[in-house]
C-alpha cells in the first residue's frame, strides 16, 4: 500500500511514540509510507532512519489552501491508496485534499465526546463528507462516533487501540531527588492542566484528607499549574511543602515508574488516556475516576481502582488504602503490565491497523 499520514507532531517523543512507531512498522513490512508533517516533530529522526519519506507541511493552519493542494497533489502524483490524518489541524486538509481522488480518506478519533450535527463547522472536520473510515482509539469513542457520521460509512468506524510495547521502558526511573522528592517516600504523579475537564483541582482537594500522611509527595506535572485557583488550593491543602510542582516534562514515563502511583481526576470523557498506559507500561499502578479513557484498561483491584468522577474523597480514600496496605499495593504493580502485553499491545495496533487499511482499499 502507498499511505500517506499527516500525523500528530506533539513536543514530546514519548507523547507520540505509540502512534509513530505503528508508521514504522508498516513501513518495515513493505508499504510505501509517507509523513507530511513539520520538521520540528518530536519523532522526526526517527522516521528518517527507517527511510520514510518526509514532506513538510505548507502550513500549519487547521483549513489551509495551500495544505490541501499539497495532499491533493501528492496524492495524484504517488498513486496514494490511503491517506491517514490523525489531528484536528490536518484533517479538515487531509480530507478536502483527497476530493477528486481514489485515495481513501481515514480519520483518527481519540476523544467520545464533540462532534456535535448541529455545529456546521464539524462538516468541515470529522464529519466531513469525504472521509471513508474512522480509527477509533476506544469502544466509548467507537460508539459515539457511529452515532453521529453518515449511515453509509458506519461500518468503517472501528476501534483500534494505540497500543505501547514493554519494551519502550527500559530506560532507569527518574531520580526523584531531582523533581525535590524522594524513593523513600509514597510518591504519587499526576499530570495536570489548568483546563477544568482535566480534574487537576479534585485531586487538590482530595490532598486536604490526607494532610496528615507526612511522608506522601504528590508530582503535578503539567504547564501553567502554577496559577489561581490552583496556588489557593495548595496553600490551604495543609500539604502544600509536599506538592511538587514540575511543569511540563517531556519525561514523563521515567517519573511514572519512579512513582508509587498514578492518579487520573479527570471529569470529562476520554478516548485512551496515554499517561495511563505509560504508567501501567512501567508497572505503576493507576486510581482514576471512571472515565470513558480508562474503562478498557483499569481493572478494580487489579491493576488500580476506579472512583466515581468528581469524587474527591473516594480518592483520598484509596490512596490511603494503598498507602497502609503495601500488599494490595504490591499486587496491583506486579498486575500492572499484563493489560499491556494481553490486550494493548502495540504489535496488535499495528495488524489491525494493516487488516484495516487493507478492507478498505479491496472494497
Amino acid at each position: 500500500m502507498k499511505i500517506l499520514v499527516i500525523p500528530n507532531r506533539g513536543r514530546s517523543y514519548h507523547a507520540v511514540r505509540p502512534e509513530a512507531e505503528c508508521y514504522i512498522d508498516l513501513a518495515k513490512t513493505g508499504h510505501d509510507i509517507t509523513i507530511m508533517t513539520c520538521m520540528t516533530n518530536a519523532y522526526i529522526d526517527e522516521y528518517k532512519k527507517f527511510n520514510i519519506t518526509i514532506v513538510e507541511l505548507a502550513s500549519l493552519k487547521k483549513h489551509s489552501w495551500a495544505v490541501i493542494k499539497q495532499v491533493h497533489q501528492y496524492i495524484k502524483q504517488h498513486d496514494i491508496d490511503i491517506v491517514y490524518a490523525t489531528e484536528s489541524k490536518g484533517i479538515p486538509n487531509a480530507a478536502f485534499g483527497c476530493i477528486g481522488t481514489k485515495a481513501k480518506m481515514i480519520a483518527y478519533r481519540g476523544t467520545s465526546g464533540g462532534m456535535y450535527k448541529t455545529d456546521p463547522s464539524n462538516y468541515l472536520c470529522m464529519l466531513h463528507p469525504r472521509i471513508d473510515g474512522v480509527i477509533c482509539v476506544s469502544s466509548p469513542v467507537t460508539i459515539n462516533v457511529k452515532n453521529k457520521v453518515r449511515s453509509s460509512i458506519k461500518r468503517k468506524i472501528v476501534t483500534i487501540y494505540k497500543g505501547h510495547d514493554l519494551s519502550w521502558y527500559q530506560d532507569p526511573a527518574i531520580d526523584l531527588t531531582t523533581l525535590g522528592s524522594d524513593d523513600k517516600y509514597f510518591n504519587i504523579l499526576c499530570v495536570g492542566s489548568p483546563r477544568p475537564h482535566k480534574g487537576t483541582h479534585i485531586l487538590l482537594e482530595a490532598t486536604k484528607e490526607l494532610s496528615d500522611i507526612i511522608d506522601l509527595r504528590i508530582i503535578l506535572v503539567g504547564d501553567d499549574i502554577e496559577k489561581q485557583p490552583f496556588i489557593d488550593q495548595i496553600k490551604n491543602s495543609g500539604m502544600a511543602e509536599r506538592i511538587i510542582l514540575t511543569g511540563f516534562r517531556s519525561d514523563v514515563p521515567a517519573i511514572a515508574k519512579a512513582c508509587d502511583l498514578l492518579i487520573l481526576p479527570s471529569l470529562s470523557k476520554e478516548g485512551l488516556t496515554r499517561t495511563v498506559l505509560e504508567s501501567l507500561s512501567n508497572g505503576t499502578p493507576v486510581v482514576s475516576s471512571a472515565n470513558d479513557g480508562v474503562l478498557e484498561t483499569i481493572e478494580n483491584g487489579v491493576n488500580g481502582y476506579l472512583v466515581p468522577i468528581g469524587d474527591a474523597s473516594a480518592i483520598a480514600e484509596k490512596i490511603r488504602l494503598l498507602y497502609n496496605d503495601k500488599a494490595t499495593l504490591k499486587k496491583l504493580t506486579n498486575n500492572a503490565t499484563n493489560v499491556i502485553t494481553n490486550k494493548m499491545s502495540h504489535t496488535k495496533t499495528v495488524i489491525n491497523m494493516e487488516e484495516y487499511f487493507l478492507s478498505l482499499i479491496k472494497k
